[in-house]
């Protein structure tokens, strides 16, 4: 009788994981005028967040990582966890009316603050790729890393979204060291080894291919922050020689209309900086629909902030006014009740590479 109860559960279980990852597909020709994003779902937890994500009404929604927590080795645990999101009803409703698409960071690739040492990342791409119901004829399902690009839209309209893949190639950071007494996690400093990637060459030369490809505007989406220097959290200034090397390519490519999206951080902010290619990079950090920071704000210095923080469950949304003779770019970030507490404005031809 317990040996068939077993069975029943798992049964169930993996009915769950396979019947309620049914997604909309991505029609590349619709020319995207709504975005949603964000990052960092607990999926044990109440998720409120997808009802106004919901009465938004974005022509996409794009998970930056987190998307569950899964935190273990056994591709199992990581379905289970997938199931419970799946259970979600908030995001049962979304699913069915708008397209999702997902990158990864830490917590659903598998451990926290993992990079290539994880020794189960082809098994969880593999369940990553299963549960957000990507074709078999995929790219992502032919390669290591769950990296892709898509061109939305037609010429004038176009919008580039980049997913990158900031885990499955990483190597080693450069460990913080820890005070008397301190409990916090690891933490990191500026590495100086320039041996170290971020993205590893295969996706780094990828991403050029990409940067080459025409449009208006390209959206980066990275699960960690671009821009912000100053905390010791994970971060591209980690790697310093990597984030210049992603400036350096956005240079040498003479791709416009950058604008970089990102997670992880358990609070919502925008960044801004001259990164050299001829415009100002932005960052949105869309963070999180379930987590939020408790630190304070002491400790999240960031001299490239423009505004404040929202420290509330939050989500990015990014809106481009297409009928204007210089079409505007609205990036924002909502609170939990869709509000709007943090919004820049830019036209596209403040995003011109010189």
């Amino acid at each position: 009788m317990n040996g068939s109860l077993s069975l029943c559960c798992m049964l169930y279980l993996l009915g769950t994981f396979l019947t309620c990852s049914g997604f909309i597909s991505i029609n590349e020709d619709q020319t995207l005028n709504r975005i949603a994003l964000g990052s960092c779902a607990r999926q044990n937890l109440p998720q409120p967040i997808w009802d106004p994500i919901f009465e938004y009404e974005p022509d996409l929604f794009i998970f930056l990582g987190d998307n569950i927590y899964g935190d273990s080795t056994d591709m199992d645990v990581l379905k289970r966890k997938y199931g419970q999101l799946a259970e979600k009803p908030g995001f049962q409703k979304l699913r069915k009316s708008v397209p999702i698409w997902a990158t990864w960071d830490d917590h659903d690739y598998g451990a926290d603050d993992a990079g290539a040492e994880y020794p189960m990342k082809a098994e969880s791409q593999r369940v990553f790729l299963d549960f957000f119901n990507e074709p078999a004829d995929s790219p992502r399902r032919q390669r290591e890393g769950i990296y892709d690009a898509k061109i939305f839209g037609p010429k004038g309209k176009r919008v580039q979204i980049i997913l990158l893949d900031t885990r499955y190639f990483r190597g080693p950071l450069k460990l913080k060291p820890r005070k008397p007494g301190e409990i916090r996690g690891d933490r990191y400093l500026p590495s100086d080894d320039t041996s170290v990637t971020l993205l590893g060459e295969t996706q780094w030369k990828w991403l050029e291919e990409q940067l080459r490809t025409p449009a208006e505007v390209r959206i980066i989406a990275s699960s960690i922050q671009v821009i912000s220097e100053e905390h010791d959290s994970e971060k591209w200034m980690n790697l310093p020689h990597e984030r210049e090397r992603l400036y350096q390519l956005i240079y040498d490519t003479m791709a416009s209309g950058v604008i970089f999206v990102s997670g992880d951080v358990h609070r919502g902010e925008l960044s801004r900086m001259d990164g050299g290619s001829g415009y100002p990079f932005f960052d949105l950090t869309c963070s999180g629909l379930t987590q939020l920071t408790k630190s304070k704000l002491s400790e999240w210095t960031n001299r490239h902030r423009i505004g404040t923080i929202n420290w509330t469950q939050s989500f990015g949304t990014i809106e481009f006014d297409w009928e204007e003779l210089d079409p505007l770019i609205r990036l924002q970030i909502r609170d939990d009740d869709g509000e709007v507490c943090l919004q820049r404005k830019v036209h596209l031809s403040e995003l011109q590479a010189m």
